[in-house]
């Protein structure tokens, strides 16, 4: 197998402004397994809070790339998996390029190769026997209330139903502000909160009651993470379902936490690949949290691997593609508020500018 790298950047078509930082554009990193006239891809992102920089994100992937070199085939490298000390992203990548290359090969898509029960198997197991579809959130920025109303009344009438909307303002009353217009403007639209992190346990205790008399559904992430037992603690007492994201990032991070908050963010960047999402998606089934699949912002080609786990979530937060000015890949479609897995072989999506018949 021969593995080959190409760096883009990804523009935002406007900056996205959350508690912590506003980005405009980040780059991403396309890894390429090809064997016997057939390519599989897979992406990594960059991420100043998960420190991984262009450099840093090349260097991983041209040192996995010659790894694969050791396995004969991309079903024996895909059964071994090896991650070593590599960070999740590029797991994630490596993963998801020979799941592409895999499905190619076998004639079936992604999401048939994956079972949830047996993550560790060979990839000729059936998986989801039908190409799986979710109704994604769309993200608005922290911005002023009335642009967000004039973005929310626009994503319902581009068929979203449900909205994310970033919170943590200086001013608290600036995001109540927020999501009462975005409320107003799009009536029917089911509300998710996400303040990544920025109350305070206090805080939490007294804008929880008011979100919720304004019906958001679910808040992400409303404490620093590094805290899991205070967001247990406040799961405990709040008056809508919590979600943890940051402080959610490993298996074992889920492991704590199954059973005491609602919800637990699985990022496929973040946790190392579909196989390790599936195993965090069977050690909460039952335990009364719920699986949310979300993601970076990133091209289709970094959002597909997700895509074909989203029938398996409660929450899809699959909008990273849609965030873009110009996404240099296609294939799961989004703009009318649901992400849809193809049947096509592999991940089934494919760079604009090549064309479909070399679908990834």
């Amino acid at each position: 197998m021969k593995a080959t790298l190409r760096t883009v950047r990804l523009a935002l078509a406007e900056p996205l402004r959350i508690s912590r930082s506003t980005m405009t554009a980040r780059n991403a990193v396309w890894f390429t397994v090809e064997h016997e006239g057939l390519t599989g891809h897979g992406e990594a992102v960059t991420s100043v809070y998960y420190g991984l920089n262009t450099a840093e994100l090349e260097r991983q992937l041209y040192e996995a790339g010659l790894d694969l070199g050791h396995f004969g085939d991309p079903e024996s490298a895909l059964r071994e998996r090896p991650a070593g000390d590599r960070p999740p992203a590029v797991t994630a990548a490596v993963e998801a390029a020979l799941l592409d290359l895999c499905g190619k090969r076998s004639g079936l898509p992604v999401h048939r190769l994956l079972d949830a029960k047996s993550a560790r198997t060979a990839p000729s197991t059936p998986g989801t026997p039908s190409a799986p579809s979710a109704r994604t959130a769309r993200t608005i920025g922290i911005v002023p209330a009335q642009r967000a109303a004039a973005q929310a009344r626009s994503l319902a009438d581009s068929g979203f139903t449900v909205i994310k909307v970033k919170a943590g303002a200086p001013n608290p009353e600036d995001d109540l502000d927020r999501v009462r217009a975005i409320a107003s403007a799009a009536p029917r639209a089911r509300l998710l909160l996400d303040p990544n992190g920025a109350w305070t346990s206090t805080e939490a205790l007294q804008l929880l009651p008011r979100y919720a008399e304004l019906g958001v559904e679910a808040v992400e992430q409303p404490l620093a993470p590094g805290g899991p037992e205070a967001l247990a603690r406040l799961a405990e007492r709040s008056p809508l379902p919590l979600i943890a994201d940051e402080d959610a990032v490993t298996y074992e991070d889920v492991r704590r936490l199954a059973g005491r908050v609602h919800g637990v963010n699985v990022k496929l960047a973040k946790c190392g690949g579909p196989y390790e999402a599936l195993r965090i998606a069977e050690l909460i089934e039952g335990s009364g949290t719920e699986l949310m699949l979300g993601c970076l912002t990133a091209s289709t080609l970094g959002l597909a691997p997700a895509v074909h786990l989203a029938d398996r979530a409660r929450w899809a937060d699959l909008d990273g593609h849609l965030l873009l000015a110009d996404d240099p890949w296609t294939g799961i479609g989004g703009a009318d508020g649901v992400v849809r897995a193809s049947e096509l072989p592999g991940l089934g999506v494919w760079e604009r500018r090549v064309g479909r018949e070399d679908a990834a």
